[in-house]
């Protein structure tokens, strides 16, 4: 073994001791460990950023349900007028409905009397 170190030694390398080698291990786990570090930090920052832009569209949420409803109620208006024009037209189609369905009652009733009347005429002739 001596031999070994000398000739390590002598090629201007020397052996490295187990104090060295457990240094340059855990050297190597800490630049891991700083990296992993930067990468959750990273990761953190854009979960930060992601928060704030929730936040900011949460803060405008309500103007915007306030705005959204306002604007529906103004269309709403808008179309009163229709409204009111269709009801109309509704409630004379119905009022003509019943006096034409009275109309035709009434209609039926004569014939029904007339098919009657000449029924009665026949039997007696």
């Amino acid at each position: 073994m001596a031999s070994h170190s000398r000739s390590a030694s002598a090629m201007g390398g020397h052996e490295k001791t187990y104090f060295e080698q457990q240094r340059e291990a855990l050297i190597g786990e800490i630049a891991m460990a700083r990296h992993s570090f930067e990468h959750v930090l990273a990761n953190i920052n854009k979960l930060n950023r992601s928060l704030e832009a929730v936040t900011a569209v949460w803060t405008t949420f309500p103007f915007k349900i306030a705005k959204l409803i306002e604007i529906v109620a103004q269309v709403g208006n808008e179309f009163s007028s229709v409204e009111a024009l269709w009801s109309q037209f509704e409630n004379v189609m119905d009022k003509d409905g019943k006096a034409e369905g009275e109309t035709e009652q009434a209609y039926q009733t004569e014939l029904n009397e007339e098919e009657g009347d000449t029924t009665v005429k026949h039997e007696g002739a």
